[in-house]
């Protein structure tokens, strides 16, 4: 029997609104239709990844749920209202590492969360300011190296630092474009481990956008994957398949399942649940 403090939590999360919910919803770019029809429900306080090939539309997505594109059909809901809800998104936008003479200190970086686009013009450093800015450097584990040049940091710290601007404003819902794309295999699962760490404790819904689902399995709640025009959304082991992604594709797919818990994905030529090192040197 649930005690009443029990029966208090399952009938508010019950009624609950999504976090994300996207009803017929058909997106195009310059006339011509990216993706068509997907029906997509997020609940608050999930983990999701949004995969597929390059061009298919992840970004685009991201961009919908930001408010910054219309959808040509269909209706989207943002945390129970309309698309880009100002400081209850974070958002991460897909980047390259910071070049090693870029002398702009960490600090200053995780700052811009609170000034914005006023960059060169701060906002006075006020005792709140600063106790958000540390605050935020502070949960993603970068107070060692924060006032370093962000291009004397690693990569890794340099995704922290980056992923701490978007909690400035202790937002409700994390939209990070390829967070892990310019990092080597360990610091991705590090850096996926840290997302869903912040996520527990925050009580937060995340998207990432990844082409490597590996380091995200053991905390995704469901994936989204975009290809074909097409968007289907659900659990990990429900969307990953060997059957669905070859309906997807229209094309034979086989998905692997390694003895250490990997997937690898054979028949694609950019297949989001193998990794590649882009980045390598032969």
């Amino acid at each position: 029997m649930l005690a009443p403090e029990d029966e208090e939590t399952e009938a508010s999360s019950s009624t609950a609104q999504p976090a994300i919910e996207l009803r017929g919803v058909t997106v195009a770019r310059a006339g011509r239709p990216v993706w068509r029809g997907a029906n997509v429900t997020i609940e608050q306080g999930e983990f999701v990844a949004v995969l597929g090939p390059n061009g298919s539309g992840k970004s685009t997505l991201l961009d919908l749920l930001l408010g910054l594109l219309d959808p040509a059909e269909g209706s989207v809901s943002v945390l129970g209202g309309s698309p880009g809800r100002g400081e209850q998104i974070g958002y991460l936008p897909q980047r390259h590492a910071f070049d090693q003479t870029t002398r702009i200190r960490g600090v200053d970086i995780v700052r811009l969360g609170l000034d914005g686009t006023r960059f060169g013009l701060p906002l006075p450093w006020q005792n709140a300011h600063r106790k958000k800015v540390d605050g935020a450097i502070d949960v993603v584990g970068a107070s060692a190296y924060a006032r370093r040049p962000i291009g004397e940091c690693s990569g890794g710290e340099q995704q922290r630092l980056l992923i701490a601007r978007t909690l400035i404003g202790s937002p409700k819902l994390l939209l990070l474009d390829e967070p892990l794309d310019s990092l080597d295999l360990p610091n991705q699962s590090s850096v996926s481990a840290l997302v869903d760490r912040i996520r527990r404790e925050r009580h937060m819904t995340v998207l990432l956008v990844a082409h490597d689902v590996n380091p995200l399995l053991p905390y995704l709640d469901r994936v989204i994957y975009i290809a074909g025009g097409r968007v289907l959304a659900g659990r990990p082991e429900e969307v990953i398949t060997s059957e669905t992604l070859s309906d997807l594709y229209d094309s034979p797919i086989e998905v692997l399942h390694t003895s250490d818990g990997r997937l690898v994905v054979v028949g694609l030529p950019e297949a989001p649940a193998h990794h590649h090192d882009r980045h390598a040197h032969p």
